[in-house]
């Protein structure tokens, strides 16, 4: 059966939910996606739903309350006390408590569980309940920024008593506090949640959620347009499909959303600095996000992944292309007729065969020949990226802030270091970062670090794109934010 065939048998079974949200996921997990929100194949769609956060991203990307409605900090940064709401409960009655988001983070530190959540939070030391409404961090080290770290996606709240206490074990309870409570778990059909009445943000506006595995990009479109899903994410070229149909509204999000060209540092040929900046300098950036978002529908990149709408982005980075200084370092590096190279990737999301395949046309000029392998995107994230022997593959990163990005993705040991980064004088530039006293401080840091990136790494990141959203005009209170920040409670159908 076909990704658009799953689209219409799913919707006949369940025709009369008139207030249900429709939305779809990738698959990318092939069907592993899990409601446990720290695991490395977090089941995203679902768990945003189900649970919340302690700190939330507010509009200015700085930390905003959630299940935390305030904290503080000890002169030197080391300990950090956060008050949480009082009277608030799971979705199987029972109440949450400082033991529970105490319990909650301390699953985020299990080597058993193996988050990748784990290399940026793994500087707490002691996490304690002080009483039923205060929790108590202990760091490892000093970190002035604390509070942006708890904004990560995954670090939500789950109930103590439902895992038995144990922070190894896995969460398949799907018992949070959010908006939605979990009905029916099935990531390669339909997931449902229903609606939590007594949701602490407000009462849901839509009575379910339907979440329906569809992994093709062109599926979803036909999905969209047949009414059968209410809302996904398009390329700039897919607006036309929308933008002059009554029945769609089309909402472009600035974000700092970022597709790199990973190169594994530790495999040959990206072994050797001299060829990673050589497929990098070869690059016209501006003319890849031209051909692929279109011009104004994103930001040009110099390989530093934090974004211009950062307190801590480095704007001084500059990244022009320059065939000829490619060709001149990759003769250096025992290239001198270029060099042949598979690079990976899928539709799991509309940009990625795009730059894939306009990436290829550029390196051409530059002697590279580049052979584009697209596999399937059902399953693409667990049997493809980061797998050694698909050395140079296309990634997919949603916006994070300055500290969770770099320590997430390029300190040495991270769970999700795709391009094997390993430079310990790099990680002990972002530990001196997280104990600087001032902002200033921390942004001349952090610019370092982006810089290194920007100079040696081994990510090709030439722009952050916009987030491009179309969905159903029955839909009211769909907030022009990006996907990770949108507050679903508020999400009316008519």
């Amino acid at each position: 059966m076909t990704a658009a065939a799953l689209g219409i048998a799913v919707f006949a079974v369940s025709p009369a939910f008139s207030a249900t949200l429709r939305i779809s996921h990738n698959l990318g997990y092939g069907g592993r996606e899990s409601l446990d929100p720290v695991s490395p194949t977090r089941f995203f769609e679902a768990n945003q739903m189900i649970y919340d956060q302690l700190v939330r991203a507010g509009l200015n990307g700085l930390p905003s309350p959630g299940l935390a409605v305030s904290w503080s900090s000890s002169p030197d940064f080391t300990t950090w006390t956060f008050k949480l709401r009082s009277g608030l409960r799971f979705h199987n009655g029972e109440p949450f408590t400082a033991k529970d988001a105490a319990y909650s983070l301390q699953r985020t530190l299990s080597p058993k569980l193996s988050s990748p959540v784990r290399s940026v939070l793994g500087i707490m030391d002691k996490i304690e309940a002080v009483d039923d409404t205060t929790l108590q961090v202990t760091l490892k080290q000093a970190h002035a920024d604390f509070p942006i770290v708890l904004m990560d996606y995954r670090v939500r709240m789950v109930s103590s008593k439902a895992l038995g206490g144990d922070p190894d074990a896995v969460n398949d309870s799907g018992i949070g506090t959010g908006p939605y409570k979990l009905s029916k778990l099935d990531p390669r059909g339909t997931t449902v949640l229903t609606a939590n009445p007594d949701y602490w943000d407000g009462k849901p506006g839509a009575d379910e959620v339907a979440i329906i595995a569809i992994p093709d990009q062109d599926a979803r479109n036909q999905a969209l347009l047949a009414g059968q899903i209410d809302m996904a994410e398009v390329t700039p070229n897919e607006v036309g499909l929308f933008s002059t149909n009554k029945n769609f509204v089309v909402q472009q999000v600035p974000a700092g959303l970022w597709n790199p060209i990973v190169m594994r540092t530790d495999t040959p040929p990206f072994n050797d600095v001299r060829v990673r900046k050589a497929l990098r300098m070869l690059a016209d950036r501006q003319a890849l996000l031209r051909l692929t978002v279109g011009d104004g529908n994103g930001t040009v990149a110099c390989d530093a992944p934090v974004w211009p709408g950062d307190p801590y982005y480095n704007s001084n980075l500059s990244c022009p292309a320059d065939v000829e200084g490619a060709k001149k370092l990759l003769s250096e590096a025992g290239y001198p007729n270029g060099l042949t190279l598979d690079l990976y990737t899928s539709s799991a999301k509309p940009i990625m065969i795009p730059i894939a395949e306009a990436y290829q046309a550029q390196a051409a000029k530059a002697g590279v020949k580049v052979n584009v392998r697209v596999v399937p995107a059902d399953g693409y994230w667990t049997n493809v990226w980061m797998k050694p022997s698909r050395p140079f593959v296309v990634g997919n990163w949603g916006q994070r802030p300055a500290d969770q990005v770099l320590n997430e993705v390029f300190r040495s040991g991270a769970k999700w270091n795709e391009s094997a980064w390993n430079r310990p004088d790099f990680d002990a530039l972002l530990d001196e970062a997280r104990r600087a006293g001032t902002v200033e401080q921390r942004k001349e840091l952090y610019g370092k670090a982006q810089a290194t990136l920007s100079e040696e790494g081994g990510s090709f990141i030439p722009f952050f794109k916009n987030e491009i959203r179309v969905y159903s005009s029955s839909l009211e209170h769909v907030d022009s934010l990006p996907d990770i920040m949108l507050s679903w409670n508020r999400i009316t159908k008519k």
